[in-house]
């Protein structure tokens, strides 16, 4: 959900998808490499995200990531999902 949400801001390298990442979260959530690239190529599988080659802003070549329409779908489902589950453990908390 991370990845796609960063991706809903626009197109971006997968370097720049784990710095903002790590900058909104004040460097508490950390995306390693050996995790994101696989996720990005399933999530390219699955049609969520499209990726074309392109140059980076200190000139090297990076694949660009684009959240497709069926992405935005899968964004606003989990979404949702997620907000089922924090109001879940919210309650439980509350009860506890």
């Amino acid at each position: 959900m991370l990845v796609l949400k960063t991706l809903a801001r626009g197109p971006t390298h997968g370097y720049g998808i784990t710095l903002h990442i790590q900058m909104v979260s004040k460097d508490f959530l950390r995306v390693e490499e050996g995790s994101l690239y696989p996720a990005l190529h399933r999530m390219e599988q699955d049609g969520w995200i499209s990726a074309e080659w392109g140059t980076t802003e200190n000139s090297r070549r990076a694949r660009y990531y684009r959240l497709t329409s069926a992405g935005r779908k899968q964004l606003a489902e989990e979404e949702k999902n997620w907000e089922r589950l924090t109001q879940a453990v919210a309650q439980v908390l509350r009860f506890a």
